[in-house]
């Protein structure tokens, strides 16, 4: 699932890798579609044909060598999912960091999502 895409995204940031190949779903790839949006990833690219198919990350770094996404924090879980309407989407670590939400229509980032007036289930919270 997309928990363990992204503790791999995080421990390759950690050793300051440039790029990281995971097993491809839709729904993950789509997932690192909207961090790409929100500027924690540098791009994401499908490669290979069906049971070999993975996703291509390139990971993102400032001019300091310091990594993009500095903290990530999982809100719902397979036990335990968490739901919200657009009215009570609020901002995460004071505007610097970004919730992920499964809606009806696909996966948005926080803002995207209050702008389209959709809620739905909360992933996680990146910053």
């Amino acid at each position: 699932m997309y928990w363990d895409i992204l503790i791999r995204i995080k421990n390759a940031l950690e050793r300051k890798y440039e790029r990281v190949k995971v097993p491809y779903s839709h729904f993950t790839f789509k997932i690192l579609e909207s961090l790409v949006r929100a500027g924690y990833l540098e791009s994401v690219a499908r490669k290979g044909r069906g049971l070999k198919r993975i996703i291509d990350v390139k990971l993102k770094y400032d001019d300091s060598g310091s990594s993009a996404i500095s903290g990530l924090k999982f809100i719902s879980r397979p036990s335990r999912r968490i739901y919200i309407g657009y009215r009570d989407i609020q901002s995460s670590h004071q505007g610097y960091g970004h919730y992920i939400l499964s809606t009806p229509e696909g996966i948005f980032l926080d803002k995207e999502a209050r702008r389209k007036k959709l809620g739905g289930q909360v992933l996680f919270e990146i910053w």
